[in-house]
């Protein structure tokens, strides 16, 4: 006889953060919000912000840590918070620890892979702030998605 495993899926809170606002208008909006989340570390961070129908902030979700100028980034990965949470739309954020925020080709390639795949469940990304020293460029803002 075989076993095959039962799994339940949990979604653990693991944090609060205090926030401005709750409900993201603008890109200034969320990059105030990314920008406590992420601090101002050594190394790249790639994190997700989980919004509801009225763009009101439901969580945030730190996907990935890289090193000083790289991170690992995967779409199943990317999702999987905004899926388990139920989140209508998400915007996704990166630090350049050189303090530079002007995007790499990677960065653009990367928000194009992920725009198509938030089309196939459903779950849009609004935008991706890319995120230096106390200053961010937006993708969407620019034209660039």
């Amino acid at each position: 006889m075989k076993y095959i495993p039962i799994y339940k899926i949990l979604l653990v809170r693991d944090g609060i953060q205090k926030a401005e606002t709750k409900i993201v208008t603008s890109p200034v909006d969320a990059y105030q919000v990314f920008k406590d989340f992420i601090g101002t570390p050594d190394r790249e961070h790639f994190v997700v912000m989980l919004l509801d129908t009225r763009n009101q902030i439901v969580g945030l979700n730190a996907v990935s840590v890289g090193s000083i100028n790289a991170t690992v980034v995967h779409p199943r990965e990317t999702f999987k918070s905004a899926i388990l949470i139920g989140a209508a739309a998400i915007i996704i954020a990166h630090n350049h620890p050189s303090g530079d925020p002007a995007p790499s080709s990677e960065d653009l390639s990367l928000s194009t892979r992920l725009i198509k795949c938030g089309e196939l469940v459903g779950i849009p990304i609004l935008d991706h702030l890319i995120i230096g020293d106390d200053r961010y460029i937006s993708l969407k803002e620019k034209g660039l998605i």
